[in-house]
Order: structure tokens, then sequence, then C-alpha cells
């Protein structure tokens, strides 16, 4: 269901190679870090659903892990921060409609 280190190649593959996940929806985990539009911040200790983070900060989270992540990264629960003008080839967006 994703690229990762294991089977990538290190290099990122086209969207919809691989499975999709259990909504239909393919590249959710692995290939590229994906931008999300919550700011970063550590999540509190108790239980929450669908957490969106502060109202402004200075990085921007990214999900799901990338085609050089180890396959326990490859989930959309793995995020990570990055300051919002960075630019990598391990990084991108989803566009929908």
């Amino acid at each position: 269901m994703a690229w990762c280190e294991n089977n990538s190649g290190d290099f990122i593959h086209r969207t919809g190679e691989k499975k999709p996940n259990e909504l239909g929806i393919y590249d959710m985990s692995g290939n590229v870090w994906e931008w999300c539009q919550d700011w970063w911040d550590v999540y509190s200790d108790g239980s929450v659903v669908n957490p969106t983070g502060p109202a402004s900060g200075t990085t921007r989270v990214c999900r799901g892990g990338c085609m050089m992540s180890h396959v326990r990264f490859c989930r959309v629960s793995c995020r990570m921060d990055y300051a919002s003008n960075t630019r990598r080839a391990d990084v991108g967006l989803r566009l929908a409609l």
C-alpha cells in the first residue's frame, strides 16, 4: 500500500501504482511527506479526535512518511514539521476537488 525505503528504489512513484487504502484513497502513506494545513505543536496528553493544532505558528505539519522512510513511519498518524517555505523532493501536497 505504500512506497518506503524497502521497495521504492529511493525515488518518487506515480500516484495509483499501489493499492488504495480502505477509503479508496491512493498514496496516503509513503511516497512523499504530505503538507497539511495544520500548524505544528505537540499533542496534549489527553485523548483527542482530529486535533487541528494551534491557530498560528512557525512550522506546518507533514504526514505519512516518504519513499525513503522506514516502513513504520509510512502511516497517516506519523507526522513531523517543516517551515512553510521548505522545499524538498520528498515533500508534496494533495489537491482535492
